[in-house]
């Protein structure tokens, strides 16, 4: 059991997910002297600018670019408590519980209550599978790292609070898995989606080893329809 990034500086700016763009912008920023009377929340919102700046936007292709930002008042999970979609899920906040089995790795996330299974030693998806949110993950190990792969997922949000936008059903995903210290989880994940991404984006993550937490039932109550608030049946 993983959670939340261990409470450092530059962890805890990748509690959603993060670039090496913008950790070096961070660090950068927390070094110079300048910066020392400044709370640790303009310094890392700076770094969120700069690597939206520099780094993201810079992946987008044209029609990313100019397609209009999608309203979150509007995102069927906040509306109809319908669960993320991959993209968001893979850098949910809180719980990822890691089961591993001869055949499959099982990853249980807080956020959602959400499941994925990992099928291990496959290298494509069966033959005539349709697109889910979730998509279907292979994987395998290279030394003491496990690499996913993801395909077949369906059109959905991007991973939230770094990049907003919409993605397509073409988006495909490489993760790579890595328990750096027994205390520490990396993930390192490569995003590519032709009618989304100029190139591949590579966006990373990290928990903190939390083997006294456990993963509550997700409550969700739809949003009140607009004008109903106070109102009684």
């Amino acid at each position: 059991m993983y959670s939340d990034p261990p409470n450092t500086a530059l962890d805890m700016f990748c509690f959603f997910a993060c670039t090496d763009v913008g950790l070096r912008r961070l660090e950068a920023l927390l070094d110079d002297p300048a910066n020392d009377a400044k709370p640790y929340t303009a310094l890392s919102e700076d770094a969120t600018r700069h690597q939206l700046d520099e780094y993201l936007r810079p992946h987008l292709t044209e029609a990313a670019l100019g397609a209009p930002m999608p309203d979150p008042m509007k995102d069927p999970g906040y509306l109809n408590c319908e669960p993320w979609g991959f993209a968001r899920q893979l850098f949910a906040p809180h719980q990822l519980e890691i089961k591993q089995y001869p055949d499959r790795v099982e990853l249980h996330y807080g956020e959602w209550d959400a499941h994925r299974i990992v099928h291990l030693g496959e290298r494509a998806p069966p033959a005539e599978r349709a697109h889910v949110p979730m998509g279907y993950s292979v994987g395998h190990y290279e030394g003491d790292t496990l690499v996913v792969e993801t395909t077949l997922v369906t059109a959905n949000f991007g991973p939230t609070r770094l990049w907003e936008g919409l993605h397509s059903d073409q988006l495909t995903a490489v993760e790579r898995y890595r328990r750096a210290t027994p205390e520490r989880l990396e993930l390192t994940a490569r995003l590519a989606d032709p009618a989304t991404f100029r190139e591949p984006l590579e966006l990373k993550k990290i928990w903190r080893f939390a083997p006294e937490q456990e993963i509550a039932p997700y409550d969700c109550e739809p949003a009140a329809p607009k004008g109903a608030e106070g109102k009684t049946p």
